[in-house]
């Protein structure tokens, strides 16, 4: 049988999957620097990464014999997944809309981009940032807006309590503090 036929890799299947759909459909609530951030990697895939692999991929299929060849094979996985993530990116900024916190600078009550001190039952004292689903970070303390921690906060002002509901029933929280950041000159 002619190799001209043949997949060049069994890993070639993958790019006929559908991505999973697991982010909310609609708004993309992002802030300026988590737009920022976003369309800085696309750049960075698009300009600098994907050229310098389609030239890795073009120097290893001159040498030959493809089906053994990792430079070349890595090259091709690689390239799928920046396309992956270029068209993820792609889609995702498409529908962000960029909302300027710094508006509610001063406020008290919490609403998006907000950082939000509050104790649980426990008398446990919590700050998160309320952020985009695409720009959150938990090692920082940021939580998406879509959330159940967000969900309960947001709209609430200092010294409200608010009911969260978790796998063991329900749990009250009380905001303590909310801050904006300040407005930019």
């Amino acid at each position: 049988m002619s190799k001209a036929f043949t997949r060049e890799t069994d890993s070639d299947a993958d790019d006929d999957l559908p991505e999973p759909a697991v982010l909310p459909t609609g708004v993309n609530y992002i802030t300026r620097s988590g737009y920022d951030r976003l369309r800085a990697e696309l750049m960075g895939l698009i300009d600098e990464e994907r050229p310098r692999i389609v030239e890795i991929v073009h120097w290893a299929a001159s040498n030959g014999d493809r089906s053994e060849n990792g430079d070349y094979l890595y090259g091709k996985k690689r390239l799928r997944e920046i396309d992956r993530r270029i068209r993820f990116l792609t889609r995702r900024l498409e529908i962000a809309e960029v909302v300027d916190s710094s508006l509610h600078h001063g406020g008290d009550q919490v609403f998006f981009g907000a950082t939000v001190t509050y104790t649980d039952d426990e008398g446990k004292e919590t700050t998160v940032t309320i952020l985009g689903i695409d720009e959150v970070e938990s090692a920082r303390n940021e939580i998406s807006w879509v959330s159940p921690v967000a969900r309960a906060l947001l709209k609430a002002r200092v010294g409200d309590l608010v009911r969260l509901m978790v796998p063991g029933g329900s749990q009250e929280l009380e905001v303590l503090s909310v801050n904006y950041p300040a407005p930019v000159a």
